[in-house]
């Protein structure tokens, strides 16, 4: 997919293209398996980040990379075959190599939320294999995205610690 012009308005929240659920994604339980809930938000990411420039040319052009360092996901409610979804971004936070996302799956048509994903990415030097400092014009889009999406509530999921309550 290639880059969206750096002037598009930030959607608040992000929306992704809907995606339907495969065959091949439900397990023996009758629903989506967990580890197909990842691969929706990683495609809906992949549109968002669009939007700060980070396509596949930048990937190849720039010898630069994303990585996804920490996730947490909370499952809301079962999704089942063939159930259009969509994902929500928005952006939380933001610093020189880092970005911190939250993400929403919900049925496209029925709007109820089925997972939420809270997500920090590192961007990386792909040719030192290591952390590196975004670069100007992506940091002023993470700045614009942020920006855009200060007014959003911040969802209860967000910082949310896993533990058993006693």
């Amino acid at each position: 997919m290639p880059d969206i012009p750096a002037d598009t308005p930030m959607p608040t929240p992000f929306v992704s293209t809907v995606m339907t659920v495969q065959p091949e994604w439900i397990d023996y339980n009758g629903h989506l398996n967990m580890a197909y809930y990842h691969v929706l938000f990683d495609r809906g990411i992949d549109q968002a980040v669009l939007l700060l420039g980070l396509s596949e040319e930048y990937m190849k052009t720039r010898q630069a990379s994303f990585f996804t360092v920490e996730a947490h996901v909370c499952y809301l409610r079962e999704i089942g075959l063939d159930d259009p979804v969509r994902v929500r971004l928005r952006l939380l936070d933001h610093d020189g190599k880092r970005a911190h996302f939250f993400e929403e799956l919900v049925h496209a048509e029925e709007g109820w939320t089925a997972a939420t994903l809270e997500q920090m990415s590192l961007h990386v030097d792909m040719t030192a294999r290591k952390a590196a400092r975004w670069p100007d014009d992506v940091l002023e889009r993470l700045q614009a995205m942020q920006t855009a999406h200060a007014g959003l509530p911040v969802p209860p999921q967000v910082g949310r610690v896993m533990k058993i309550r006693r």
